[in-house]
Order: structure tokens, then C-alpha cells, then sequence
């Protein structure tokens, strides 16, 4: 199943329960009185890690050991730990034979790693839909941002005719989302690769929202490279993939330079150094590696596989239907979009409520109702900014119940679920939009440092 041919599910009920995750038991108290178990809904963010993944890694942790620098025992079971991890993220990617997997901290790493690794006079073509992850780490290139596109189709031809005027005997490299962290949509990525290779370019997907709810191909995408990060793909915090084609991470000088990146080092006469790189995935993974967090990724990978995404997707899907129709039957509550109702799209949805500050709006959920979801501009600035319609240069401000007459909300309030969403959380949080909207909210709330806050 590819991004680019994802067909409508038509089911009336949840087609698989939730994967059991960590925190789905938790409660948290409400200003009100009481304490209620806590709706996990900012997936997108970061999601909670699968029990299964917690469970593996905590099985591993008593044989703890350094990597790749140890005869012992332990040190050998690590550094086979480690490695198995890679060709596990690989399968999972469908790579081909070539390509390398890198682990990294996170999807932020992933793409400031290859901006390092960028040819000379390189030339980079992104969106101003992107996360500030893939839209920021090009400053050392030569960068063409464009426009937010409003149908998938209008986003292949706008790449092609940006694509079209440039110098065709220069590197290229297109930087695209599979799903948008803003408003969930999937992103026509196999057609944009075809555009971006037709003309001489190499692309890369920022993968972070997309893997964690569909398969990821290598091979069928035909990118060059793809990142994401093991926080968004149920796993903890700290780790991340690149992975994709060898030839300029090969030819770049290490993203580190340190032990484990280093081949053969030694020293000259006149005190500088000879240094011979590894040309394998070590080059650019310099000191000692984040084991557990590798494992955690592919441990990840295992479960979301066999868990089947056949069935993971069918039940967001009914997940996604349930939410839109539920924020559909409030009239205040605007969902934003690029590309229309009918766009396929990931379990992520933003909106705004008219007459309510976002940030108020979203304080309110969290303190009166135990959800939580997240506000803002979600690190997708000019995105949200054009979606708002608002002045870019404008800053949100929490507070007031009510906006000011004819104010727009500058920033959004987005809700984001997965495989670990129970239907109880998002009826809930249907419910408890509903009733903000319709009775206010119970509580009074304040700003403090930037950030609303209910009123002690």
C-alpha cells in the first residue's frame, strides 16, 4: 500500500483493538475536583511508547554493553543487537541492497546530517509546508521555497516547473512530507520523486508522521532517502534513521568526528593527524551509539509489522471519521486543509474554534477534561500562518474567553492519535469540544511565561 493509492476503508466500527502502550492507565486530576485517566492525543508530537517495545528493551538492559569495542560477552551481544537493529529498520523501510541505514537522534538529525552531507553548490526545493525540520537545515545551499499547494496535482506541477528552471548539470535535492504534521494529509511523494528524478534531482521524505501510520517503501516511493524519528514511531525518545543512498554520505566528511567514525588514524610529523573514515553507515555515527534507542526503533518496527498495517490503517481511518464527524456537528469549529475534506490523511487534525483562543481552548481540554492535545504553530510556521490566513508577523496571545470582534485565532489546536488511541479518547475529546463550545469554559485561566495556565 503506497502513499500515493491509499483506498477508503469503509467500516462502521473499529476493525482491531488498540496496541497496549505505555501510560493507558494513567490518571491526572482536574481543576474541578476528581481525577480521570488521561487522553493521550498528541500523537503527532510524540506517541507513547508500544508496551512491547518497553518490555524488549527492558529484557536487554541487564546486558548493557558498549558497541563495536568490546571482546566481552556483553560487548559482543551489543554490538549483534545493534547491527540485527539496522537490517531490521531496513526491511521495514524496504531499502534496497545499497542503501545504508544511519542511526541518528532524531528525524531533526536526520536531515541536518544530510545538509552536511550535500554536494557543492548543491540546490535544495522545499515546500513552505514543511516542518521546520526538513525546511530549515538547508542554509549552506542554495534553497528554493515553494508555495503551499492547495491539490496534490498542483503540487507536482508547481515542483516541475521549479525543477524545470534550474541548472540541470548541478546536484539537486527535493525535501517533501509523506504526511503533514499540521493537517494529516498525505502527500502525492512517489509522483513528486518521479518529477524530481525526471529532471535530474535527488529527493528525500521526511518521514516522521507517515511511518508511524502506513508502510514506507524505499523501493516503491523510489526516494533517495527517507528519516523518522523512533519518538513518533512508539518508541522512546533519542533515536532516529537515515537511510537511503550511500554515494554523498560516503563522500561527506563525518557529520562527527570522533571514535567509531574513524577508520585509521595517525599522526605526522609536524603534529597534525592522517585520518581514514569508514565509508560504511559508521562514518557518520561517531562515539558510542545509543544501543538501546536503535533497538527500541526496530523493536518498533517489528511490532507495527506484525501487528499489520493493513488493519492499523482501517482503524484510524474509522478513528479520523468518527473525530471530523464529531468537530462537523459543532459550527464554530473550523478543520484546516490544503488539499479538501476528501484528502487521504494520517491521524492528525488541526482547527480553530471561533471565539476562543486556541491556546485558552486547549488549557481547557486538558484541566477540565484530562486530554491532551497541542496548540500552536506545531513547528510548521508559514504553513499554519497561510492556513490561518493570518499576518505572519502577528504573535497569539492566551487569555480571554471570547476573541475580540473580527480577531482571527493566530495560532491552531490539533488533535493526534495512532495505534494506541482507545475510541473512549476520541469520543471523549468529541464531547468535551462540544460542550466548551456550548457552555464555556468552568474554569478561569491566565498567561504565564507564554503559556495559559488555569488561575490559582
Amino acid at each position: 500500500m503506497s502513499v500515493s493509492t491509499v483506498s477508503t476503508v469503509a467500516a462502521d466500527q473499529s476493525v482491531c483493538a488498540p496496541l497496549p502502550v505505555l501510560g493507558r492507565d494513567v490518571t491526572v486530576p482536574l481543576v474541578t475536583g476528581g481525577e480521570v485517566t488521561y487522553a493521550a492525543l498528541d500523537y503527532a508530537a510524540s506517541a507513547p511508547a508500544l508496551q512491547r517495545v518497553w518490555d524488549d528493551v527492558a529484557a536487554y538492559a541487564p546486558y548493557y554493553g558498549s558497541v563495536h569495542r568490546g571482546a566481552g560477552y556483553l560487548s559482543q551481544l551489543s554490538t549483534d543487537l545493534f547491527e540485527n537493529a539496522r537490517k531490521t529498520v531496513a526491511q521495514f523501510l524496504d531499502c534496497r541492497a545499497e542503501d545504508q541505514v544511519v542511526f541518528t537522534r532524531s528525524t531533526t538529525d536526520s536531515l541536518n546530517l544530510l545538509a552536511r552531507a550535500l554536494p557543492a553548490d548543491c540546490q535544495v526545493f522545499v515546500f513552505e509546508t514543511e516542518h521546520h525540520a526538513s525546511l530549515l537545515p538547508w542554509r549552506d545551499a542554495r534553497v528554493t521555497c515553494l508555495d503551499a499547494p492547495r491539490t496534490p496535482e498542483r503540487a507536482v506541477a508547481t515542483l516541475e516547473r521549479a525543477l524545470a528552471g534550474r541548472d540541470p548539470h548541478g546536484p539537486a535535492l527535493v525535501c517533501v512530507t509523506g504526511a503533514s504534521n499540521v493537517t494529516g494529509e498525505l502527500w502525492p511523494v512517489r509522483e513528486l520523486a518521479a518529477a524530481a528524478h525526471a529532471h535530474g534531482a535527488r529527493i528525500v521524505l521526511d518521514a516522521a508522521q507517515l511511518a508511524p501510520h502506513h508502510p514506507v517503501s524505499v523501493r516503491d516511493l523510489d526516494v533517495d532517502w527517507v528519516a523518522f524519528s523512533g519518538h513518533k514511531l512508539y518508541a522512546p525518545f533519542g533515536s532516529g534513521v537515515l537511510a537511503g543512498r550511500a554515494d554523498w554520505l560516503r563522500e561527506a566528511e563525518p557529520y562527527l568526528a570522533g571514535g567509531g567514525a574513524s577508520r585509521t588514524v595517525a599522526r605526522r610529523a609536524d603534529g597534525s593527524v592522517d585520518v581514514n573514515w569508514h565509508e560504511s553507515a559508521a562514518r557518520h555515527e561517531a562515539g558510542s551509539p545509543n544501543v538501546i534507542g536503535a533497538y527500541a526503533v526496530a523493536s518498533a518496527c517489528t511490532a507495527l509489522t506484525e501487528a499489520g498495517f493493513d488493519d492499523l490503517v482501517a482503524r484510524e481511518r474509522y478513528l479520523i471519521r468518527r473525530v471530523r464527524a464529531g468537530l462537523a456537528e459543532v459550527p464554530e469549529v473550523r478543520v484546516l486543509s490544503l488539499f479538501g475534506d476528501d484528502a487521504p490523511r494520517v491521524g492528525v487534525i488541526s482547527f480553530v474554534v471561533a471565539g476562543w483562543n486556541s491556546s485558552h481552548f486547549a488549557a481547557a481540554l486538558s484541566a477540565e477534561y484530562g486530554i491532551g492535545v497541542r496548540d500552536g504553530l506545531f513547528c510548521a510556521h508559514p504553513l499554519v500562518r497561510t492556513l490561518l490566513g493570518g499576518d505572519p508577523q502577528s504573535q497569539g496571545e492566551c487569555g480571554a474567553p471570547e476573541a475580540a470582534p473580527g480577531e482571527k485565532s493566530l495560532n491552531a489546536i490539533r488533535v493526534s492519535f495512532g495505534a494506541g488511541t482507545p475510541d473512549e479518547h476520541v469520543d471523549r475529546f468529541v464531547a468535551a469540544v462540544r460542550e466548551l463550545v456550548r457552555d464555556g469554559a468552568k474554569w478561569t485561566y491566565r498567561t504565564e511565561d507564554g503559556r495559559c495556565v488555569p488561575a490559582v
